[in-house]
């Protein structure tokens, strides 16, 4: 507009000398136009100068109020600048604020969940491990002054493993023989004594109570005898313990004790794996184990020796959970296994189809990213409805891995999740779902 009111301005300059003549006689009268608004007010001079700029960046006008006093003397100019100031003022409070609208839903990234499919959700971690593992220890106490087998090593039955001190219970070994060597010349002379004294009783030659007394003496010596014999026997046996002996052939699987300690009796010195079965131990989860009974079979793969498969039969399925871990531990049998089968490699354990279809029935495999906590329970964003309602649903997690974790309880077929922004929405809150563009969406 301000081109325009120049130009009018300029013409209007361009008159007859005789009118600006006039115009300088004339007293100089003020002719103002007042507007009033929220922020602004306008005056329009008698020289017909147009609103200011100021004026005409308001957008936000409520009330336009115009005085341009009409007198006597007022030129035709100050006529027509005070009616485009009016025009140009009530085109401005055209402008007028507009009424703010309620935002909208928010946009979250949501996907649809389905149940797992395929074997994958049936595989768990194992390891390999003897049936029958013991440690082995001295039965008396002692020094050890030698170690014969080393970790590793294969051992018969019978083989010596380590040896204690045997000094002091050399020492008592003796005494122990020394005192049934007493016990026993005492039991000779008893019973030689009791001898004379029975020909002579049956002659009646000594007293009634004389032979009793050699009688007493008899079985004295011989109860005295007997139990040196038990003593020397315990002490040569606490003389062989300070040899440790292996009862069975196998492997020594751990080393607990050096050259040169002291040891208590029981206190562990190696731990032996026995030759023989080699079970596959795993730890299962509630759901893996609903399907799983003692003998059913499954398949068995070894990272260590890849393209090689065995079988395992399940022979023993823990009868509680564990309390910290919250899992099963399973025990299956090694069918046929080989020589390059070594005691903790770790192991694959494919159940058979039967039980895998009652695992994976209601496992959901999901982005980490739509993980949320309940408190301390995990749980999920649900959107619920054709209103798009979100709602705070507690789920069991079976399984974390690097970018996805896995939902046994608490999901359905077909529910809207919300993968990312879990920390920002809050419980019925109404929102836009969105589904995911790109891969990166996916990321934990």
């Amino acid at each position: 507009m301000r081109p325009a009111l120049r130009a009018l301005f300029l013409r209007a300059r361009t008159g007859s000398a005789a009118a600006r003549q006039a115009r300088r006689e004339r007293p100089a009268r003020t002719g103002s136009a007042r507007v009033r608004s929220r922020h602004v007010e306008v005056h329009v001079n008698r020289r017909g100068r147009g609103a200011s700029s100021r004026m005409r960046s308001q957008c936000k006008s409520q009330a336009i109020v115009v005085n341009a006093p009409r007198k006597a003397g007022a030129s035709s100019l100050q006529r027509f600048m005070s009616a485009f100031a009016l025009c140009a003022l009530a085109g401005l409070g055209a402008c007028g604020k507009h009424e703010e609208t309620a935002p909208g839903p928010r946009p979250v990234v949501s996907m649809t969940v389905h149940p797992d499919q395929g074997a994958p959700a049936t595989t768990w971690p194992g390891g390999v491990q003897a049936r029958n593992s013991t440690p082995l220890s001295f039965r008396v106490n002692g020094k050890i002054i030698e170690r014969v087998v080393r970790l590793g090593d294969a051992v018969k039955p019978g083989q010596v493993l380590a040896r204690l001190d045997p000094a002091d219970y050399d020492k008592n070994a003796a005494s122990a023989q020394a005192q049934y060597d007493a016990a026993q010349h005492r039991y000779v002379f008893a019973k030689q004594q009791l001898d004379r004294d029975t020909a002579q009783s049956q002659a009646n030659l000594i007293a009634r109570a004389q032979f009793e007394q050699t009688q007493d003496a008899y079985a004295s010596a011989l109860a005295q005898r007997d139990q040196a014999k038990q003593q020397l026997a315990l002490s040569q046996d606490q003389r062989r313990y300070t040899q440790l002996v292996a009862d069975h052939a196998g492997v020594i699987t751990a080393e607990n004790a050096d050259t040169g300690q002291n040891v208590q009796a029981g206190q562990a010195v190696y731990q032996l794996a026995w030759s023989g079965d080699v079970d596959v131990v795993s730890d299962l989860p509630e759901n893996a184990i609903a399907g799983l009974h003692t003998g059913d079979i499954a398949q068995v793969t070894l990272p260590a020796l890849p393209g090689r498969h065995y079988t395992a039969k399940v022979r023993e399925l823990a009868a509680a959970a564990d309390p910290q871990s919250r899992t099963w531990r399973v025990k299956l049998t090694l069918e046929h296994p080989d020589a390059d089968v070594r005691l903790g490699m770790t192991a694959n354990i494919a159940l058979s189809s039967s039980t895998a279809k009652t695992a994976a029935a209601s496992a959901f495999t999901i982005p980490a990213t739509a993980l949320f906590h309940d408190g301390n329970a995990p749980a999920l964003w649900i959107v619920q409805g054709s209103d798009n309602v979100l709602q705070l649903r507690r789920v069991s997690v079976s399984r974390y891995d690097a970018r996805t974790i896995t939902v046994t309880d608490g999901l359905k077929d077909g529910d809207r999740i919300v993968l990312q922004g879990v920390h920002t929405v809050s419980v019925g809150e109404k929102v836009k779902p969105i589904a995911p563009l790109h891969p990166e969406d996916f990321a934990s």
